[in-house]
Formats: structure tokens, sequence, C-alpha cells
């Protein structure tokens, strides 16, 4: 029976496939605390944007760059790309603790793995940011189009979900259409306020929260039909979409939502894996959260190849088909969708001669 803690202990909870690589940083003179974790290279180097955000305790910090870092190799495996996973998060506010010395110690921290790991943006991390970052340090990614990036990624990572929304819908009621369907949007950052528009524009209903209300505000004020609540994982909905931060999905929300879809942006939104298990006994699908959030991923891959947007575009309004594969995968298996997407993923992985 595995009994080992720390960092290789937690790295063995997650999956069968270990971290290759965890890296603690700090700077005294920035004050810079960060994590950067690199899951796999196998297909290629590990992407994965940099989360500024106020862990609670860096043992908080470490759980939340290993599953993250996890997630995006089943992610770009999903998606097609030829990358592996990586994730890095900066303990501390954004609000108060970001300088321009602390992202450029930051990037120098990156520099030293010599191209294993290529930073993008994340929560509490914008375009400006990889901006700084990219003057010391060439493997960065998601930089804005003044700096020669593709810029922020928002808008396509909100474009793949609302794609994977529409093939769970044409699972569940027949049609890949959002009109007439209530949707509850959780967190609508720039993400889920691109989303609530396109949802918007292909006739849903919408209703979103979030713990920021000035955020709220901006959402009521650009679209006032958007009904704001308190919560929306419990409201009479047709299709919760998390988009803030993981574990969302718990033992007890799972008994309590009443969507009969739930496809949102949010990264690791099953607190633990059996919560899938307690959404299916309850005939709710999930599209899985590395499948239908991967628009972001295939524009920062794209524009680390200097790929035409276009096609990029293309790439992405495909995770409607990627996704309608996994769900009807899942029901001829007899499994979990989050099942189906790990096999989708692994088939990849497996091809791949292992190196390390």
């Amino acid at each position: 029976m595995h009994t080992e803690t720390g960092v290789f202990g937690r790295s063995q909870e997650l999956s069968s496939r270990r971290h290759e690589q965890v890296v603690f940083c700090e700077d005294d003179k920035s004050g810079l605390k960060a994590i950067i974790a690199i899951h796999s290279t196998a297909l290629g180097p590990a992407l994965g944007g940099t989360r500024f955000y106020p862990y609670a305790s860096e043992s908080a910090a470490l759980e939340d760059v290993l599953r993250l870092s996890w997630g995006m190799t089943y992610k770009a495996a999903a998606a097609g790309v030829n990358l592996g996973g990586g994730k890095a998060v900066i303990i501390g506010d954004p609000a108060t603790m970001k300088t321009e010395e602390l992202l450029a110690a930051y990037a120098r921290f990156v520099n030293t793995l010599g191209g294993r790991y290529i930073t993008a943006g994340d929560v509490g991390t914008n375009t400006d940011d990889l901006d700084v970052i990219g003057k010391h340090t060439a493997f960065v990614t998601g930089r804005s189009t003044a700096a020669g990036g593709s810029g922020d990624s928002a808008r396509l990572t909100a474009l793949g979900v609302f794609h994977a929304m529409r093939a769970g819908a044409e699972s569940v009621w027949g049609a890949p259409s959002m009109a007439g369907r209530t949707v509850g949007v959780e967190g609508v950052g720039k993400v889920g306020g691109e989303l609530i528009a396109m949802l918007l524009a292909d006739g849903a209903e919408v209703c979103a929260t979030d713990v920021n209300d000035a955020a709220l505000q901006r959402i009521s004020r650009q679209h006032p039909s958007v009904r704001l609540l308190s919560t929306v994982a419990t409201a009479p909905v047709d299709i919760y979409a998390p988009c803030a931060l993981g574990g969302i999905l718990t033992a007890t929300t799972a008994e309590t939502i009443e969507a009969k879809l739930v496809c949102g942006a949010a990264n690791n939104q099953l607190a633990t894996p059996e919560v899938e298990r307690s959404l299916n006994e309850r005939g709710i699908t999930w599209v899985p959260d590395f499948v239908a959030n991967a628009g972001g991923l295939m524009q920062v891959a794209g524009e680390l190849r200097a790929a035409d947007p276009v096609a990029i575009e293309s790439d992405v309004t495909a995770i409607y088909d990627r996704c309608r594969d996994i769900i009807t995968a899942a029901q001829a298996s007899g499994i979990g969708t989050g099942a189906a997407a790990n096999r989708f993923a692994e088939r990849r992985l497996d091809a791949i001669p292992r190196t390390i």
C-alpha cells in the first residue's frame, strides 16, 4: 500500500504517470516564491500558465501546481498538440506583490530549465506580465500582439468551451444549440465574460455568479439580461458552467446540482474522481474540463509555431467534434466521460517511447 508523503507521494496519488520535475523558486530581493511543475515532456516541451494566487499555504500551492500540470499533459495530448504538461504558481496576492522585479526573477528561473518548460498566462497573470517575462526568457508564449505574441487567450478558451457545451447539449437534448436553455456561469472573469456573450448570441438565458462583485456589475452593464445570483451550482438551470477555480464539484455539490449538463472553463473541476460517478448516477453529463477548455492552449501552441490564426480558430471549433466523440465512446463503453477522455489522451502518450 502506498504511504509515501510529500512531493513524490502527491505525484503518485494523481496517476501512475509521475511528475518528471518540480522546481521551488525563491528570490529574497523581489519576494518571489514560486513552484514550477513539469509533469511530462513525452510529446514536447511542457507548456502551462503561471498562476499568481494568494494560497493559504505552500502546501496548498504545491497541491494546485501538481494537479494543474498533470491536467496540462492530458489537455495537450487530447488536443492533438505536440507539447507536454507543466504549470507554475507564484505564491502571493498579485494586487500587492506583482512587480517587474518579481516577474523578472521568475523569468530567470524559467530560463534555467532550458526550454523544458514554457510559460503562459493564467489566473493572476496577463499579457502585460508575459511581455515583462519575455524580456528575460524566450520560453514564454501568450504575449501581447505589440510584443509579437497572439494576445489574450480568453476568447478562444471560451470558444472551445462553447463548442464543447454544444456537443454536450446534443447528447443530452438532441440538438447542438443553446436556444431555450438556461446556463449558470460561475466565474465571470475574462473567459466567463466571453462565454456569456457567446451563449446569449446563441439564444441561451444566462444567470451568473462571482465572488468579485465588481466583475458581476460589469457583466450586468454589458449584458442586462443576465440574472445575478448568489450561487448557480444548485440553481434551476439546464447547464452548469464552472469557470472559476477548480475543485468546485464535490460529493456534496454533485448531489444537489439540478443541471443535466456540466461544462465549463475551470481546470480540475472534480474535487475527487469519485464525484464523476455521483454525477453519472444522477444522469448528469460532465464534459471533461481539460478537453473543453483547450482553446487557449491551442492558441499559444499556435503562437509558438507561427500558425495562421484562422487555422487555429478552426482547430478550436473542432473541440465540438472531439467532445462528441468522447461522449459517444463513454456511452458505448459504459464508462464516465472522464475515463473516456483519459483513454483518448493516453493513446497518444503511450505511443511515445519514454526517455526519462
